[in-house]
This record gives C-alpha cells, structure tokens and sequence, in this order.
C-alpha cells in the first residue's frame, strides 16, 4: 500500500489529487495538503478586481469533493518539507510521511523585493482572490475620482498574460463607466518589447497587443525596472538594450496593478538537492526530482530556466495547458513507479493561452513554447473573450465534481484544426 501526498491545492494541484486518485490502487491512499479548504479560480481574478465576479462565483469549497473521491484533506498548510526524511511538517506540529511527493504549490509572491509594491503597500494585485477584492475597491475610487493608472509587470515577472489581460478589462470597464476620457493608462513591462510574454512573442503578439494598445490609447515602456512605488508615484527605469539606463521616469497614478516575481514558498525554499536559488523545484523530463526520486512537482512552482538574456530579467511563464500535461504525466509516472516499472511519460510543454479583453481578447498556441516552433499560431477577436467564459464555467464545474479530463489540448486542437499536439520537452528536446 503506497501514500501518495499532493501537496497544494491550487489549479496545478486539485487536478493532480483527481488525476493521482484514477492511477492509484484500492488500498493505496491520497493525501492533499494545502492551506485552508477552499479553491478559487485564479484566471477569474481580473474580473473580480473590476467588479464582474464575486468570490463565490469562482470559489470552490474542497471539502466536500474531495471526501467524495476518497482523498483525505488537511487544510493546516505545510511549514516545511524534509524530503531526505520522506516527511511533511505541517504548521501546527504535526507530520505526515508519503512514499510518493507532488509538490504543486504555486509560488510565493516577491513584493517585498519592491519598496512599497503589493496590495501591503500602494499597488493592487490579481494574483489572489483576496488582493483581487481589495483591487475592486481602489477600482471603485478610481471611478468616482479618475487619475492616472499604471498597469504592468516588474522585473523578475514571469506571468505576464493577466498583465495584459487586466490592462485591457480596466480600459473597458473605464469606458463602461464613462470615465475613460479622464483616466490615462501605461503599461510597465520588464519584456523587451510589447507581447514578449516571457516566450520571445507567438506568432504576432508583438503586432496584436501593440495595434490594440495604440486603439486603445495606452502608452507603453519596456525594459523597465521598478526601482521603488510611493502613494501615488512610482519611480522607473527604462534600461537600454546592453542594459545602462536610458531614463528614469516618475509615474503619477490614481491605481496601479503590477504582478511581482514569483519565488518559491517558504516550505521548500533553500533545500539543496530539491530547488534553485529561487526555490522553484527542479525536475527532470518525467517530472521527477534528480534527487529526490520519489519526489515530483507540477505548476508555477517547477524550474524551468528562461528563454535568454534580456536587458531585464524575464521569467517564462507556466501556462494552464503546460500544467495539465505535467499533470498527466507525473500521475501516470508515479503509476509506473508503483507497478514497478521505470516512469516513460513526458509532458506536452506547450503554451496555450486565452486573454480576456473584456470585450474581445487574444488567443496563441505556442508548441513547443520555446523557439524554434512547429506552431506559432496567435489570433483575436470576441471568440475569446467568450471562449474564456466557457473556460471558466467548464473548469470550476470539473474542480465541483472532480472531473480529470483535459481542457486545454482540446481548445487548441479546435483553434488549429490539426488532430494532435506533439510533446516536445524544452530542455531535452524528446517528442512523443
């Protein structure tokens, strides 16, 4: 009898207890650890920040679905991971043992790398149903007293898509309300160029984000550091290409929504053998911890280096298509491992994304997600923005009723129009 513990119970980590629980024995067990009993649908965050969603119209309570399904649920969170002990120490004291580990955590959220960035200081986030709440409210005073807004990502950031996806929902609930006329918008992106996205552009992003941005009215600097944010100022540097400074801007705002850098939590962080110096974990092509061998990860919290050297660093992003396929391949290698035989799955690591607008959107499939591609493909139009609805309604209804199966690869394959995505790993080059 084997325990299998997943530890995280966010979008990576809910479908990994579904997908685990399929592959497993009847007499082996399924522990999922995570911080409180409740799951929230991330990508929905920019639309709870203007007002649009409420948090129990994406908010899922675990307890239920998971005791359906025969997973055991400790909602204590853990403070520490010791995997040469093959043992979790949870915050009140106690410990749980596993056989096997899939750590899907998410990230830790860097503000504090940034004087004064972050919902504890004079910047709003979405990265957080809660930060998304307290967004809607500087919303709603943006409304009633319009000013200057600044949009962005800093350096470090590596999720740049709900960046873009939140400047544009801004802009159309600003002409929603009628207030857009007095309300000036900049995007502040560490990227290189607008539509970078951490994945040196799919397909036109560059072309399509800056066409719409000039539609729009929105001004843009790239290359920028965020050297420090006061109340109502933010204080940036736009870097040349060989990175010496090109000039520094003092930006007035009214409200401000900028993603930080992603780091690793503080329950793995700084474990040789098990992360990077950022303490995101490192994994081989079967999802598996070099040195850890019973240890696996999933999500944004797994190391992949970056694309290459900008003037300022950009992360790449882990898309919601790259995290269902690591998914499925760590829970059918896991399955080998217990019917001892040798794990053989590699995941499909490519990029697929939907980018709300608010009234329209931009869509890309990027396979493999690092250059050069069999599939460079991006398009626009209203189809997202409605495309994503359906994403959403899909995907919380699948966390409800603890469904597995895959979204994503069947969006990609409708928007294409091809039978299959080839697996290609971006470090090892493997295609399956």
């Amino acid at each position: 009898m084997a325990h299998v513990v997943v530890l995280g119970a966010g979008l990576g980590g809910v479908i990994m207890a579904y997908e685990m629980k399929d592959q497993l024995g009847k007499d082996d067990r399924l522990t999922v650890i995570t911080k409180g009993s409740s799951y929230c649908f991330v990508p929905s965050n920019p639309w709870v920040a203007v007002g649009w969603r409420q948090r129990d119209d994406i908010e899922v309570d675990l307890t239920r679905v998971m005791a359906k399904r025969d997973i055991a649920l400790l909602t204590q969170g853990a403070a520490r991971v010791h995997p040469a002990e093959n043992r979790i120490e949870l915050t009140d004291g106690e410990s749980v043992s596993y056989d096997y580990l899939v750590i899907a955590t998410g990230p830790d959220l860097a503000f504090d790398e940034i004087e004064g960035l972050g919902p504890e200081g004079h910047t709003q986030s979405v990265c957080h149903i809660d930060h998304a709440l307290k967004a809607e409210q500087a919303f709603k005073a943006l409304v009633a007293n319009p000013g200057p807004v600044i949009i962005g990502a800093v350096q470090g950031a590596s999720c740049f898509g709900p960046a873009y996806e939140f400047l544009f929902i801004l802009e159309t609930a600003l002409r929603k309300a009628r207030v857009r006329d007095r309300v000036p918008m900049t995007f502040v992106t560490s990227e290189p160029y607008i539509g970078h996205l951490g994945l040196d552009g799919v397909g036109d992003t560059k072309g399509l984000l800056e066409s719409e941005m000039r539609a729009h009215h929105i001004k843009w600097i790239t290359n920028a550091k965020v050297k420090s944010v006061e109340p109502a100022v933010m204080h940036v540097e736009e870097v040349n290409d060989d990175g010496t400074t090109k000039k520094m801007h003092d930006l007035p705002f009214a409200f401000s929504m900028m993603l930080p850098a992603f780091r690793g939590v503080p329950a793995v962080r700084g474990i040789e053998g098990l992360t990077n110096p950022r303490g995101f974990i490192l994994v081989d092509k079967f999802q598996r911890n070099p040195t850890f061998r019973n240890v696996f990860a999933v999500g944004v919290g797994v190391a992949i280096p970056p694309m290459g050297p900008t003037p300022v660093p950009v992360g790449v992003p882990k898309t919601g298509f790259m995290i269902e396929s690591m998914v499925t391949a760590t829970a059918m290698n896991i399955s080998s491992l217990l019917n001892g035989k040798e794990p053989a799955e590699v995941g499909t690591w490519n990029a697929v994304c939907l980018a709300d607008f608010g009234d329209g959107g931009v869509a890309f499939v990027a396979q493999p997600q690092i250059p050069p591609r069999n599939v460079n493909w991006s398009s626009q139009g209203k189809w997202v923005h409605y495309a994503k609805i359906g994403f959403e309604k899909y995907f919380l209804r699948k966390i409800r009723m603890g469904k597995s199966e895959p979204f994503y690869e069947r969006l990609a394959l409708q928007a294409l129009g091809i039978d299959k995505l080839k697996s290609t790993h971006p470090e090892t080059g493997d295609v399956a």
